[in-house]
């Protein structure tokens, strides 16, 4: 097919896709103006499937009637408690915890926890979840941005690898973002780079070379996804071969980043640099092995839409009750703004009111909006300052531009109390953009969080509870060969943000001694 009657068919494609994403939106109004109703379907769906599942039959989902027999009956699990059904499963054993066999499982490798967890996904859960929740965020980039034109371009996703279940061969596994790469239909297929061969690379190093050198070549990127780290690798690379000072100089179409996995703020800036205009977009999405969750619908606020008709019924805990023998569980309907709550979810892959592990914050109940503020394993509460990974986040983003600095990576750790010296925070960092003043920026941060932060704010009062952070900077490079050397490279692995040990604060320090 000639190059003008290439464009010709992708404008009618394009065109096509605007009106199915136009028909789309009217679903996601829909529950944006009925939440707790499509909520309450939602639930009853999931039960109602899974009535005859070895779950089901153990607690008598044949009979429930109500939010409060289902939670009458199902206790709040863990990971550890639902991965013996999960092992089940990945023997090829069916109707466990889903109807039917599942023959993929999504390896989530946490951040505070070397061992990999296995997350069934469903047919009706790829479907339905990860697949419906990619298109959504499509429909809303096209409802923000009216002259959208991603498919007359190719889109850039670099996922992870996939691999076969050794006990049991049928079990595929892989990050999600391979999974839906490998499940891709022909249609999506025609306007995605890299090459599935490319892309299913099991070395992330060979993968990032072969897609810098492909993309190198081509002028034709419209949008990109995926975790910002392994992003910045993979571009520096690109520019690096193709000799362009910046992305819009070899991509001039390029149009939008959907980004999740980390919070984005201390690597905007880079981003910037790397593509210079104003009028390029950037949508946080929500997604992770266990869902496809919430998009931003605003490119002008930073908090996401919940989305509630995806297969998912969610619950949320006081993060107070973390930890509780028998904590209070909210549905939607009941949740209020400004709290903070661990996210219960149960879901149509056979999650049952399962721990997700992250905590979210509402912003908006008409409709329901949240941000992420942090993971239950993944916050600062030694001292009582109960420091979350957003307000980490906010405040190092804006010590950042008042210094003209960059962020490449970064973690926080305690520093306990001794018999000479009060507690305190110990931040290693690994600057793209150093500032001229380490000291004055570390000055600068610890005021920060205290603008943010009334518990951190009272802790700092006058030094009386805790000192000032300490701050380390570490050579450039440091956190990608540290995380290298643990085998915990690709989207699926991220920095340990904050931690109520020294875990990780010791173990890179000490990296970077030998």
């Amino acid at each position: 097919m000639g190059r003008t009657k290439l464009k010709k068919s992708k404008k009618i494609v394009n065109s096509l896709v605007r009106s199915y994403l136009n028909y789309r939106f009217k679903r996601i109004t829909q529950f944006m103006e009925h939440p707790a109703q499509v909520q309450q379907m939602v639930r009853d769906d999931l039960i109602e499937q899974a009535a005859h599942t070895t779950w089901g039959r153990t607690h008598g989902y044949g009979s429930i009637q109500s939010y409060q027999d289902f939670t009458q009956r199902v206790p709040l699990q863990t990971y550890e408690d639902l991965f013996p059904f999960i092992q089940r499963m990945m023997l090829g054993e069916a109707n466990v915890l889903w109807p039917g066999v599942t023959t993929h499982f999504a390896k989530s490798s946490g951040t505070t926890n070397d061992k990999s967890k296995f997350i069934p996904v469903s047919k009706v859960n790829f479907d339905d979840c990860h697949i419906q929740g990619s298109w959504d965020s499509v429909v809303l980039f096209y409802q923000l941005l009216q002259n959208a034109t991603i498919f007359l371009y190719k889109n850039l996703i670099l996922p992870g690898s996939l691999t076969y279940y050794e006990e049991y061969p049928n079990a595929k596994i892989g990050d999600i973002s391979a999974l839906m790469i490998d499940n891709m239909p022909a249609l999506g297929r025609a306007f995605y780079e890299p090459s599935m061969e490319v892309a299913l690379t099991p070395s992330w190093e060979e993968k990032i070379e072969k897609t810098a050198q492909l993309l190198a070549q081509r002028d034709d990127v419209g949008m990109f996804g995926g975790v910002p780290t392994w992003n910045l690798i993979l571009f520096r690379r690109i520019l690096e071969i193709s000799g362009k000072d910046h992305l819009l100089e070899l991509w001039p179409n390029l149009q939008g980043y959907f980004h999740g996995g980390v919070g984005f703020a201390p690597y905007r800036k880079q981003f910037e640099a790397l593509i210079p205009s104003q009028s390029f977009n950037y949508l946080e999405i929500y997604n992770a092995s266990e869902g496809f969750f919430a998009v931003q619908n605003d490119f002008q606020q930073q908090d996401m839409l919940l989305l509630l008709d995806n297969g998912i019924f969610y619950e949320f805990m006081p993060l107070s009750e973390y930890g509780s023998s028998n904590p209070i569980v909210l549905p939607i309907e009941d949740v209020e703004l400004g709290q903070d709550y661990a996210m219960i979810i149960s879901t149509n892959a056979g999650l049952w009111r399962y721990h997700l592990g992250d905590t979210v914050r509402f912003t908006s109940i008409r409709p329901y909006k949240i941000i992420i503020s942090g993971r239950t394993k993944q916050y600062i509460n030694v001292f009582g300052e109960e420091l979350m990974v957003h307000n980490a986040e906010q405040a190092l983003s804006a010590t950042c531009q008042e210094f003209h600095a960059s962020i490449a990576e970064y973690t926080v750790g305690p520093r306990f109390f001794t018999s000479k010296e009060k507690g305190g925070h110990h931040w290693v960092i690994e600057f793209e953009q150093r500032p001229n003043d380490i000291e004055a920026f570390a000055e600068k941060l610890d005021l920060n969080l205290q603008k943010i932060n009334t518990d951190y704010e009272a802790k700092r009062f006058k030094g009386m509870a805790l000192e000032r952070l300490a701050l380390t900077e570490v050579p450039k490079n440091t956190f990608f060969q540290w995380m290298k050397s643990r085998d915990k490279i690709g989207n699926q692995n991220k920095v340990p943000r904050l931690s109520n040990s020294r875990e990780f604060v010791d173990a890179i320090l000490d990296f970077v001694k030998h």
